[in-house]
């Protein structure tokens, strides 16, 4: 597949660190050249200097020939152009832009983006995403990774199983007769590095990650029986300064739960922005390291800390001293892997990988099968797919263990108005089913054929 991506920045970067772990010939075009040969010399991509919003651009580069154009400059008009001439002029099939203005997002404008007037078949807003994704986990304490799917009648939900876990040295087919009044699903357990679907007589560990899937209304029971820790976030200590902090923190002007919530950032004119535009929150200005900032920002009495400047470098070292300070929910924005040593050395932060939220946006779009949704999980191990089977799919009427999936990629659940059936291997697939994969990176390929179009 030729893919197109305009922008080299973080946004841009962390679309084709994921993109170039598959067979994929990706060009990406930006204006600065320093950028370009960062990215060059980490991933084989072809870099070319210039402007993606620009005819004779994407004429040099053969647009004509490709796939998608993903346009995910920082500028939003740049993005927008970039769509109407490749649909235009080389007419590339699929479109995607980056839109970050509130302006472009309003509702009251949703119609502007089709094929008449602005043709963008998809609108990617990665602050905002992330956002979503960290709020996610603020609603469900004590979860690294939360991916509502089938219009939130199931969660996905990752957790860390603590020494405090009552179900240790129990199998997995004890576990499940345990909790036999409940539905759910034990999905992945990530050991030492390594993801596995757990057969009936694997034990659990002090440390796996726990991968379930089970409605949300039943999560807290289940979560509670691995040792969980559950205590609602009432105080809540923010670093940096930036769209995403601002839509956290709007978010909390209306949630009765949280008592206080404190933004640091050392940039003044940030701070002026946000202090206009939140009720709730307190913006403090000064070096996120001080002792004195951190102090007058409460640090010793936060229940979480949630980092997300723009560099990883300090958003882990934010972690760093609110576990020194005995805060045991740390969140930590990572746009690149260059920290991994120091990732695994933070204990229980909850990392927030940029590429696998904004990589989430787009992968029913850059996927050969007809999804619903879609998300990448953990450090890229797998995918989650939802997909509705269609009236004339040839896959009614078969079973689920006849679909020769992938090695270790599996059938999660199969959805109907009246029922929910948690590895439905002996269930025949029918018209409207709604069906929750998981695949692996290994048998995307494979998997799409199966579903594809």
């Amino acid at each position: 597949m030729k893919i197109i991506v305009g922008g080299a920045g973080s946004v841009g970067r962390s679309i084709i660190g994921y993109l170039s772990r598959g067979n994929n010939d990706i060009v990406v075009v930006d204006t600065d050249n320093e950028r370009l040969n960062e990215i060059s010399r980490e991933f084989d991509v072809q870099p070319v200097v210039g402007s993606i919003s620009h005819p004779e651009i994407q004429e040099k580069i053969g647009a004509n020939k490709a796939d998608i154009l993903i346009a995910a400059t920082d500028n939003d008009e740049v993005n927008m152009v970039a769509c109407e001439v490749g649909y235009s002029l080389f007419n590339i099939p699929k479109r995607i832009a980056r839109i970050d203005s509130e302006d472009f997002l309003s509702p009251a404008w949703n119609m502007l983006f089709n094929e008449k007037s602005l043709p963008v078949d998809l609108v990617i807003s990665p602050d905002s995403d992330i956002a979503e994704a960290i709020l996610r986990i603020i609603d469900i304490p004590g979860s690294q990774e939360v991916f509502p799917l089938a219009d939130e009648q199931l969660y996905l939900v990752s957790f860390k199983c603590r020494d405090n876990c009552q179900l240790f040295n129990f199998s997995i087919a004890e576990i499940y007769e345990n909790f036999k009044d409940i539905k759910f699903l034990i999905l992945q357990i990530l050991r030492d590095g390594q993801n596995f679907y757990p057969k009936s007589d694997e034990s659990v560990r002090c440390g796996d990650d726990i991968y379930l899937l089970a409605a949300k209304e039943d999560l807290f029971d289940l979560m509670h029986a691995f040792g969980v820790d559950q205590k609602i976030n009432e105080r809540i200590v923010i670093f940096g300064g930036n769209t995403i902090a601002y839509n956290i923190a709007k978010t909390f002007d209306d949630n009765d739960n949280i008592l206080s919530c404190k933004i640091i950032t050392n940039d003044a004119d940030a701070a002026q922005k946000l202090a206009e535009h939140l009720d709730k929150a307190a913006v403090i200005q000064g070096e996120m390291m001080s002792d004195i900032i951190l102090k007058d920002a409460g640090i010793d009495n936060a229940d979480m800390t949630i980092a997300v400047t723009m560099q990883d470098k300090d958003n882990l070292l934010a972690s760093l001293l609110a576990k020194h300070n005995h805060i045991c929910s740390t969140v930590s924005l990572v746009n690149s892997r260059a920290y991994d040593t120091l990732i695994d050395n933070i204990g229980d932060n909850i990392i927030i990988d940029r590429s696998a939220v904004t990589i989430s946006k787009i992968l029913q779009d850059i996927r050969r099968a007809n999804l619903r949704n879609a998300y990448s999980m953990g450090r890229g191990f797998g995918e989650i797919w939802e997909l509705k089977i269609s009236e004339d799919s040839p896959l009614a009427g078969k079973k689920v263990s006849e679909l020769a999936l992938p090695e270790r990629c599996r059938i999660a659940a199969l959805l109907r108005p009246d029922e929910t059936t948690f590895a439905p291997l002996n269930e025949t697939i029918a018209e409207k089913d709604v069906l929750i994969v998981f695949v692996t990176p290994s048998g995307i390929k494979k998997t799409e054929q199966i579903f594809g179009y």
